[in-house]
């Protein structure tokens, strides 16, 4: 299980929990809640911010093959924008795509609660 991290969400009001209405994820033995493009783990009197680590099962890798049927992946793109080791995926039924050029890029899976 992660210990703190020394990065914190400043100011966080809202409580996240089995039904705060965020997806849920479970990360590194433990859930996270993914808020505004956020990985949230409550922890004690502060939130975490966390980070989907890049290892063999979220590698990654330019996948071309992928396309997303003319989607293009963004703010307001309609899905969930989740951190990925030093940059920004999105989740589609609970697999992380990357935008890269003219096709998705897909980085693994996470498991959804």
């Amino acid at each position: 299980m992660t210990s703190c991290t020394a990065d914190h969400h400043p100011d966080h009001a809202h409580q996240h929990g089995p039904n705060c209405g965020h997806k849920a994820i479970r990360h590194d033995g433990h859930v996270d809640y993914l808020h505004d493009g956020h990985l949230h783990n409550v922890h004690a009197d502060h939130i975490d911010e966390h980070v989907i680590e890049v290892s063999t099962a979220n590698p990654v890798q330019c996948t071309p093959a992928t396309k997303c049927s003319g989607h293009i992946h963004g703010q307001n793109c309609g899905h969930e924008a989740i951190p990925h080791g030093d940059h920004v995926d999105y989740l589609v039924k609970g697999a992380l795509h990357h935008p890269h050029g003219d096709h998705c890029d897909m980085h693994g899976s996470v498991p959804l609660v």
